[in-house]
Parts: structure tokens; C-alpha cells; sequence
């Protein structure tokens, strides 16, 4: 990762318990990073210095657990390199996004895995990976004698509610090329999602 490059992680959805915030913050301070963090009845938060920079992240209670929540702009490479690895091993959602130079590079995570690759230049959008392709009928009916279709349809139905909440910033930016992209991504979920709850 170059050290220019600056790491915006999104639309975080990330699962923890007690003792795994706390085996975080042991791998934190063996970084070697400078830290504290502070409990109350509706989050945990762990800040880390980095710099002069000072990264918050929360983490909101749910029920029996917490839910890392909100935007990061990370600056610090090895932050970053932690963070994508905390993503991959929970298995979490995330997009994530790559400033570098005048190009964005946009990672769509679901389950811990990159679904989606998009490069930005300018005003020029192309996708440079894009998981999975239009179902047979041979793998219609596969889904539907296993579980697979319901998880399928959970990641669907994810991937829609994150590319609708692309389009509503696009929209309030005025972001034409933006707008166009996530319309064609929706219709193609939207044939997906007939698909599967047909």
C-alpha cells in the first residue's frame, strides 16, 4: 500500500463480542500503537493515535454483543492492512474506498469477500470485477433444493440496500455518472432478486 494512499472504510457492518474487542485491543497496543478506550450503555469506543491523528472506532451494542459502526479515513497503512484483515476474518460488509492520486479504487465486501471492484478516474467509471453471473436454469434448481438460495437472496437484498444508499448520495451530489451506475447495478440486482423469490 503506498503511504499516499488514504483508505475511507463505509457502511461497516462488522459483528463482535466482549472478549473479542478486548483480544483487539491486546493486538492494538502490539502494534505498537498508542490507545485508550472508554464504555458506556450504548457503545464501546477505542481510539488510536496514529500520528497526529486520533481514529475512533465504535462499536454500538447489540443485544448479547457490538456492531463496529460509522465511516473511517485511515491514513496509516498498517491501520488500514488491520482493518481490511478484521473485515475478512468477521466475515463482515464494508465498501471500501482508495484514494490514490486522481483514481478511486471501490471495494463492494460482503461475508468478508470482495464482490465488486470499481475504479474511478476522473470522470470515467469502470467495473473491474464483478463476482458472480447471470444463473442456468441447472443452478436455479440447485438453489432451490438447498439453503444456498436463501443466503443468496440475504446477499442480494444486502447489495440492494447499499447500492440504494449509493444512488441517494449520487443523487444529493448531481453525480450523473454516479447515478447511471447504480441504476444499471439496481436492475440488474432487481433481476437477481425476481429470480431467487420467484
Amino acid at each position: 500500500m503506498n503511504k499516499s494512499e488514504e483508505v475511507e472504510y463505509c457502511n461497516l457492518e462488522l459483528r463482535f463480542d466482549r472478549r473479542h474487542i478486548q483480544d483487539l485491543i491486546k493486538e492494538l497496543i502490539q502494534e505498537g500503537y498508542s490507545l485508550y478506550w472508554s464504555e458506556n450503555e450504548t457503545q464501546f469506543v477505542i481510539s488510536i493515535r496514529t500520528g497526529r491523528k486520533l481514529v475512533k472506532l465504535r462499536f454500538q451494542r447489540t443485544g448479547s454483543g457490538f456492531k463496529l459502526v460509522g465511516d473511517y479515513m485511515i491514513r496509516d497503512p498498517k491501520l488500514a492492512e488491520w482493518m481490511e484483515k478484521l473485515i475478512e476474518n468477521t466475515r463482515g460488509h464494508a465498501v471500501v474506498k482508495r484514494f490514490k492520486d486522481r483514481q478511486i479504487l471501490i471495494e463492494n465486501i460482503l461475508f468478508g469477500e470482495v464482490i465488486r471492484l470499481v475504479e474511478i478516474s476522473g470522470y470515467r467509471q469502470r467495473v473491474l470485477f464483478q463476482k458472480g453471473t447471470p444463473m442456468t436454469e441447472q443452478e436455479m434448481v440447485r438453489l432451490f433444493e438447498s439453503d444456498e438460495g436463501e443466503q443468496r437472496l440475504l446477499l442480494s437484498r444486502l447489495e440492494t440496500d447499499d447500492e440504494l444508499e449509493r444512488l441517494h448520495a449520487a443523487l444529493q451530489e448531481g453525480d450523473q455518472d454516479k447515478i447511471a451506475a447504480c441504476k444499471q447495478r439496481l436492475r440488474e440486482l432487481s433481476l437477481e432478486l425476481m429470480r431467487l423469490e420467484w
